[in-house]
């Protein structure tokens, strides 16, 4: 079995992993920097070049896609799809998840439990936002924002006003969330692989810090889910059509509500944290699920 993985930076731990996990069970695994693919879109015979030569003869591919690159990236993933390669994750679905408002309604839609969010264009809508979201405390984060760059907590009705008539008079796109203030920093992320939850851990931020992303100083820890955490994993990975990525829930006094769902979960903090073989598991997935032609969406959408 051959798989490629489109990955920028073959040195990070989350792609040395699936390496060695391929090449234990005797798969070839190559790393393919998705910038240096090109693309020839013709008629019936979609082909990728990389490096001055066409890839072929793949089995499956592993997108790696980071979200600044996140146009072209699925667009070379598309043409795998087209070319009859086994995506791990489809386009279609990690374009759902990395648009925030997109996927957040696409959750709700499923009866997902969600911190109350609500969304608007016009800057003088503040006060009415702010009034449906329960009030300051509030979590403001851009669309388009990643590792928990771009979220602000405003503990104060002025200070929210502030920052979000800011970020809308530099026309950015945000999202205004309740502040879920019992989590105490703290969230859990739930990994699912192949409708089902492999391992979890509790990531707790630093001192006076309310996000807990282990890139910005967070630590974690392995953690026992409840049934409804675990169901609601699984749920919301299906909601986004993902069958690999990592869903970060909240507990609040209303039950888990869940934060976000990534489709290309790092596997350091997990692994370390829990001891478990994640990037085997995913592994073992495309082994047992990859077959030519099998991609549902044949890169449309």
């Amino acid at each position: 079995m051959k798989i490629a993985m489109l990955a920028r930076n073959a040195d990070l731990y989350s792609h040395k992993r699936l390496k060695e996990a391929a090449e234990e069970r005797g798969l070839q695994l190559d790393i393919i920097n998705t910038l240096r693919c090109y693309m020839n879109i013709a008629a019936r015979r979609p082909e990728i070049y990389y490096n001055g030569e066409k890839l072929t003869g793949y089995d499956a591919v592993i997108p790696r896609i980071g979200a600044s690159i996140t146009f072209y990236g699925l667009a070379i993933l598309r043409q795998f799809e087209m070319m009859g390669v086994y995506p791990l994750n489809e386009s279609v679905a990690i374009g759902r998840s990395r648009d925030k408002l997109r996927s957040l309604q696409l959750l709700a839609r499923d009866g997902i439990g969600l911190p109350v969010t609500t969304f608007a264009h016009d800057p003088k809508m503040t006060e009415e936002v702010l009034k449906v979201a329960g009030g300051a405390p509030v979590v403001i984060k851009l669309l388009e924002g990643t590792q928990g760059i771009g979220v602000v907590l405003a503990d104060t009705e002025r200070s929210a006003k502030s920052v979000i008539e800011a970020f809308r008079g530099a026309n950015v796109n945000i999202l205004v969330q309740e502040f879920i203030k019992e989590a105490g920093g703290t969230d859990i992320r739930a990994l699912v692989v192949g409708g089902k939850v492999v391992a979890a851990m509790k990531r707790s931020g630093p001192e006076g810090e309310f996000r807990s992303n282990l890139h910005r100083g967070g630590t974690a820890a392995r953690v026992r889910i409840s049934p409804e955490e675990r169901s609601i994993a699984v749920r919301a990975a299906k909601a986004m059509g993902l069958n690999v990525c990592g869903v970060d829930m909240l507990r609040s006094n209303h039950g888990p509500v869940v934060m976000e769902v990534n489709s290309s979960p790092g596997l350091e903090g997990v692994e370390n944290a829990t001891g478990i073989d994640v990037a085997g598991k995913i592994i073992e997935f495309l082994i047992k699920n990859a077959k030519a032609g099998k991609t549902k969406t044949k890169g449309k959408g």
